[in-house]
């Protein structure tokens, strides 16, 4: 019998969690769904419009509590729409049977944070969002909250996605300096405090945008088209004044870290905010790296994170390489079957600066080209 190793579950352990009853659907697994590291949720057939964003607590089942707090529920079958600042609650198509030694945790997908969607999953007697306990049986939900945009919706569209653990993997600083040493984990010195921090970037060459800003009121986007949208439709460009921008109180914003990253095949990271005092803003809502993200070692090029930021209560002045957050590096259980690249279909390989798939893109390998310039 192969020996079980602590880490992250790799794509062909999750295939095996599927296959022994572990991870149990209503339909099953699709091969897009599974990732180097991750498995993709799907959202099932009904949609429930709620009063507020709840857990369930360690008494009671989602069930339960959406008899007190639903509204009204959707048939999101032929499509429907969820309206922006609206909370909803989606059973997922998967459900879980964990063995004892396994967790897992829940995070949205990077396309669905790029469109301030604020996704989270919920279990039956959870106590945290998007944690999901050892050895957890029981269904799956998604709380989905647009932010900026209303949205589309169907089922079987991808949200969010899970990662399983076994035991706890997380590297040190002493651990992750020998790593940057051995990968070279950034295109540049690593600084290295509690995790990898990374900083953002506003001075970009050429004249071009330091970033994005949410359009307030902006038409539907259906989440089942890609490469379809004018981004000028959702988006207005943001410009630098001195490496400096002022952040607009309720107002989202596409950034980009100063950092180009390589993660190696044999780990996974998650993006971690800094803390509250730094500044009234948040900062990226889909924070999965899986193995091979940015792999210059195996052809491919580093990419820069993109930063998915929202003001809060009062404007803050964002200057150039003012840090932002930290990678957390988590040992893999083992090197995964596939890698995150272009080989299968991964969509921000190489990214500099970019929007979700859902619009036409400035290039498809990260900096910006003048001939695929946005029009704004």
């Amino acid at each position: 019998m192969t020996p079980e190793f602590a880490g992250v579950l790799p794509s062909q352990d999750i295939l095996k969690l599927a296959s022994s009853g572990r991870i149990l659907s209503t339909l099953p697994l699709e091969s897009r769904q599974v990732q180097p590291a991750s498995l993709d949720l799907r959202l099932g057939r009904t949609a429930w419009r709620i009063r507020a964003s709840f857990l369930a607590g360690q008494r009671m089942t989602v069930g339960e509590r959406l008899a007190e707090f639903g509204m009204h529920e959707i048939d999101i079958s032929a499509g429907a729409v969820l309206e922006k600042g609206c909370v909803h609650l989606v059973p997922l198509m998967e459900s879980l049977a964990l063995p004892r030694g396994t967790h897992a945790v829940a995070n949205a997908k990077s396309s669905i944070g790029r469109l301030d969607v604020f996704t989270r999953c919920i279990t039956d007697f959870g106590t945290d969002f998007d944690r999901i306990e050892d050895g957890y049986r029981g269904p799956l939900f998604a709380e989905i909250t647009p932010r900026s945009f209303s949205i589309l919706v169907r089922p079987r569209l991808c949200l969010s996605q899970i990662r399983f653990r076994r035991g706890q993997s997380i590297l040190d600083d002493d651990e992750l300096r020998k790593l940057d040493s051995e990968f070279s984990l950034v295109d540049g010195r690593a600084r290295i405090d509690n995790g990898l921090e990374f900083s953002v970037d506003l001075l970009p060459a050429n004249g071009e945008p330091a970033g994005y800003r949410a359009r307030t009121n902006a038409g539907l986007l259906d989440l089942g088209k890609t490469d379809h949208y004018e981004p000028s439709e959702f988006w207005e460009p943001v410009y630098s004044e001195n490496g400096r921008i002022i952040l607009d109180p309720g107002t989202f914003y596409i950034l980009v870290s100063r950092e180009a990253v390589s993660i190696p095949p044999y780990c996974a990271a998650e993006m971690v905010p800094y803390i509250a005092m730094i500044g009234e803003f948040r900062v990226h809502y889909a924070g999965f790296f899986d193995p091979g993200f940015g792999r210059s070692a195996f052809g491919g090029e580093r990419s820069r994170s993109v930063l998915e930021v929202r003001c809060h209560e009062a404007p803050f002045v964002l200057e150039h390489g003012q840090g932002l957050g930290r990678l957390v590096f988590e040992r893999m259980a083992e090197i995964p079957d596939v890698l995150y690249g272009s080989e299968i279909g991964s969509s921000y390989q190489g990214q500099g600066l970019r929007l979700s798939k859902h619009f036409r893109q400035i290039d498809r390998q990260g900096e910006p080209e003048k001939s695929k310039a946005m029009k704004f």
